[in-house]
């Protein structure tokens, strides 16, 4: 079944055949595909390196945290959210959704199973997926899996961003990633540097001036600012309307139209912005417009310092692109995350080296040879559910066909016993 190389290493761990698909990632991708598997029938295990389900949301988010966008843009499929909910729920609410989403389901994930890697085996067909526990209690250490299908569901934010500065060690301060970031109360009365400008970095500098902080947010880059409503409709619906009847030029035209309506010149306060429209620049870039709830407001008031690129930083300070000097106490980096998929997925026809499916969306779902992708569409949680439907459905034509040949060659095999 294996190649000889491979014949040492496969008995020296311990060896799972699953019947059915390998899910890698217990976020909203995996349990939407696990939901939509589970109405198709089909079998499959979920294997995460944590020990919960959503652990970005769960463990590397601030406490101030809600959907950007309306809810019934971001529920998954088959469920929605409870009509309860508020229109932008909370951090706790999407959790408890989450958490209810895979009750509902009996989605089950393996939790702290790290994958270390997986590889298709040419010469048996399947996927061997190997992975190591990262529970200091557990006494199962390496396991391989073995299957027919392969679904990535870790996800673009897999890996914080940290960006290389000059001498950062110097710097003395406390530095983190607003992945370890929490409430603006731990640094009440401090001098804190904000590095990015996207929804996480301006949400940080607001939240760090509603604790009495004093936030400086650095802008390296052009950026999209936009009122997350527009005469009380949510800005995202409204661009999800006009491009279905409008091209996204033109539809870019009138947001920028309406956004400076509302939110005036942001350019006269360091926000510079691309000449490609917010639509654009997220289709082909996927960079996401900030959708504002507040920050621009304490950047008119200059309670929120609005600073160019870092040169370096030194004891207690940071010299800027422009000469300038500042005495900091913090450093928060809202600087981004990354796929994780180069490091342990062993493939190169359908991922490309940044982690990401080479064909865009909507069709850097399926790979060859059983390789499935969710969660990497740049489209949020809708682009997941697009694509968690379409795994599932995909992955359940051949199994209800399979099992099918299966049952009647079965009833065959019964029949021609008993005329014997």
């Amino acid at each position: 079944m294996f190649h000889v190389s491979d014949h040492d290493d496969f008995f020296a761990r311990r060896n799972v055949w699953i019947n059915g698909p390998v899910i890698v990632g217990a976020g909203p991708s995996g349990l939407a595909v696990g939901a939509c598997l589970r109405e198709q029938g089909v079998p499959f295990i979920v294997l995460e390196r944590s020990d919960c389900i959503a652990s970005l949301w769960q463990k590397r988010t601030y406490d101030r945290l809600k959907l950007h966008l309306p809810k019934q843009f971001c529920q998954l499929p088959k469920l929605p959210f409870p009509e309860e909910f508020p229109e932008y729920p909370t951090k706790k609410q999407f959790i408890t959704y989450l958490e209810s989403y895979a009750k509902k389901f009996e989605i089950n994930p393996r939790f702290n199973e790290c994958v270390q890697s997986a590889k298709y085996d040419e010469t048996s067909g399947l996927w061997r997926v190997k992975t190591v526990s990262t529970s200091h209690n557990s006494g199962r250490g390496e396991v391989e899996y073995i299957c027919r299908w392969l679904v990535v569901a870790t996800g673009e934010n897999a890996e914080c961003v940290m960006p290389e500065i000059e001498v950062i060690s110097e710097f003395g301060g406390d530095v983190v990633h607003a992945c370890n970031y929490k409430c603006g109360e731990d640094y009440r009365g401090k001098r804190v540097l904000v590095v990015g400008c996207g929804n996480s970095g301006m949400e940080v500098s607001l939240d760090l001036c509603n604790h009495n902080a004093q936030p400086t947010m650095v802008v390296r880059s052009s950026v999209h600012v936009l009122p997350r409503e527009i005469l009380g409709k949510s800005t995202f619906e409204l661009a999800v309307f006009m491009t279905k009847w409008l091209p996204i030029w033109l539809a870019d035209k009138l947001l920028l139209i309406m956004a400076w309506l509302v939110l005036g010149n942001i350019e006269k306060y360091g926000l510079k912005r691309p000449a490609m429209g917010p639509l654009e620049v997220k289709n082909i870039e996927g960079k996401t417009p900030v959708l504002d709830i507040g920050a621009l407001q304490k950047i008119k008031s200059g309670d929120i310092k609005v600073v160019p690129g870092i040169k370096r930083f030194s004891h207690g300070r940071v010299e800027l692109v422009n000469g300038q000097n500042l005495e900091v106490d913090a450093v928060v980096f809202a600087t981004g995350y990354r796929s994780n998929v180069p490091y342990w997925l062993q493939e190169s026809e359908f991922f490309s080296k940044n982690g990401f499916p080479k064909s865009p969306f909507p069709n850097g779902w399926k790979g060859n040879a059983g390789l499935y992708a969710v969660g990497f569409t740049k489209k949020g949680l809708s682009g997941a559910s697009f694509d968690a439907v379409r795994i599932a459905q995909d992955i359940g034509k051949v199994w209800k066909e399979e099992t099918k040949q299966t049952k009647k060659a079965m009833a065959c095999h019964r029949r021609c016993i008993s005329q014997f």
